[in-house]
């Protein structure tokens, strides 16, 4: 089984206008621009180029693509996997991803071919059933044993006593069955009741579970952000500064409505106060998998998903992928391949580094300054002196790749055959 993870982000481009779409004479076909204008990941104003990334469970590249900044990011999953589904031959395919890249169409083009998938939920857009079985007190399992535990108890349990800490730290889940009707892409041949032969849009059960899971400390955690958002709320009203009511949903005002028998005065909206505490603590994954046998696997293949937001991070901080400063669509696509093949070869090298190395991590930065300082100066042609000095790092790749970079000296043909064994 191979573990596919994929998101998305983008990259600005420092220009002040988006690249026109291009019509050809002949044929009439539209081909669009590719720095546009969309939502960008760091807010910034600029046109952009979004890039979808899938990796493996080892934090690995396995596929990028590259779309204009203005397409929306759930279309570019399907076709990305597709050119990736060709290497997992006679293997079982699992696609995680968050929830804004786990629409029915994804879902249901990863129930077919020996795939799955395992995408985050948002518990507020379940079904009222499965809303009233989510806060329902019944069927909750530890995490750590899958021993019963009651929701109330996982709530009120005291966390400052010692004998708590294990459970504070640990999480309860349970299993609900969630097949959802979605539309197959086909068309369908019935008769009215009066005989008259019509289409309509053929509907197809898509098999999938849902796993809810609720975590003390997380309730804890989305509660105090709350608390706060209330006091800055309660401050823009007695400040009388609310300009306008927002519905965002890290934006204070959303707690603030206008009071019924004032229009002109504001309040705390109470009700929406309530409703959101409800969901403190709580989130949701859904799978096609038998998540009634597997439940906790599929949890902790979830819980890797920040793997590629380093990806992502490395990209952007020590590779420098952004800002570019390329024109063409080709020149770009150079840009981004560049960037994508030196963090395929970094994760490589980080993965073999930290593989089973015991006591012992190397962050990113430290491999990446510790390859930079690894430098050798040449003596007149008749040796090679190293100008770096004896590191954890060094040790551990001599333990891996066996190169013996601890030396001081080097013959030129000893050089020679490491540079010929590296390349």
């Amino acid at each position: 089984t191979s573990v596919c993870y994929y998101d998305c982000t983008n990259y600005y481009f420092e220009i002040e206008s988006p690249d026109d779409d291009y019509v050809d004479e002949v044929t009439g076909e539209v081909f669009p621009g590719f720095r546009k204008y969309g939502i960008s990941k760091e807010h910034r104003p600029n046109p952009i180029v979004q890039m979808g990334l899938f990796m493996d469970r080892h934090g690995i590249p396995l596929s990028m693509s590259l779309n204009p900044g203005n397409q929306n990011e759930q279309l570019s999953a399907i076709p990305t996997e597709e050119k990736m589904i060709g290497s997992f031959k006679n293997k079982q395919l699992i696609y995680c991803a968050d929830a804004g890249l786990g629409y029915c169409d994804i879902r249901r083009f990863n129930s077919f071919g020996n795939r799955a998938f395992i995408v985050t939920q948002s518990i507020k857009k379940l079904s009222d059933p499965l809303k009233e079985a989510v806060f329902n007190d019944c069927d909750y399992r530890l995490l750590s044993n899958d021993q019963p535990m009651s929701l109330e108890t996982m709530k009120t349990f005291d966390r400052m006593d010692e004998e708590n800490l294990n459970l504070y730290n640990d999480k309860i889940y349970k299993v609900l069955p969630a097949d959802k009707l979605i539309d197959l892409g086909l068309e369908e041949t019935y008769l009215t009741e009066t005989g008259k032969a019509k289409k309509r849009k053929a509907k197809g059960s898509l098999k999938q579970y849902v796993i809810i899971i609720f975590s003390r400390k997380s309730m804890e955690y989305q509660r105090a952000i709350r608390e706060k958002q209330i006091s800055r709320a309660q401050k823009l009203i007695t400040s009388n500064q609310v300009d306008k009511l927002s519905k965002n949903q890290n934006d204070p005002k959303r707690f603030i409505k206008k009071d019924k028998q004032s229009k002109d005065t504001y309040i705390l909206d109470e009700e929406k106060i309530e409703e959101e505490s409800r969901y403190d603590g709580f989130y949701s994954i859904a799978t096609n998998l038998d998540a009634s046998e597997e439940a906790r696997q599929i949890i902790e293949i979830n819980s890797q998903r920040y793997m590629i937001e380093d990806c992502f991070r490395v990209l952007k901080t020590n590779f420098r992928s952004r800002p570019a400063y390329e024109r063409t669509q080709e020149h770009i696509t150079g840009h981004f391949m560049t960037c994508y093949t030196a963090l395929l070869v970094y994760k490589i090298l980080e993965y073999k580094i930290n593989h089973n190395n015991e006591g012992l991590h190397f962050t990113v930065e430290e491999i990446i300054e510790g390859f930079r300082n690894m430098n050798v100066m040449n003596c007149h042609d008749l040796y090679y002196q190293a100008i770096y000095g004896g590191s954890q790092l060094c040790t551990r790749l001599n333990e891996v790749f066996g190169l013996e970079l601890d030396r001081e000296y080097y013959e030129p043909k000893v050089m020679r055959k490491k540079l010929k064994n590296i390349l």
